[in-house]
């Protein structure tokens, strides 16, 4: 029984941590999106390349 109490206690500051995080990640970028921070940056930009899931992309 003693195990499981921790295991809880351990785990479950994980999840809590995990949702505090996600809940302060969706306020502060609810109503922006890629095109937009892409588009302050202006026309004069670098452009790059991106590995994403297993596959180079190049930003238009």
């Amino acid at each position: 029984m003693r195990a499981f109490l921790i295991a809880a206690l351990y785990f479950g500051s994980f999840l809590v941590i995990g949702l505090i995080a996600k809940l302060a990640v969706d306020r502060l970028g609810r109503d922006t999106n890629l095109t937009d921070i892409q588009s302050q940056a202006g026309p004069n930009r670098r452009k790059h390349k991106a590995f994403l899931l297993g596959a180079w992309r190049n930003e238009d």
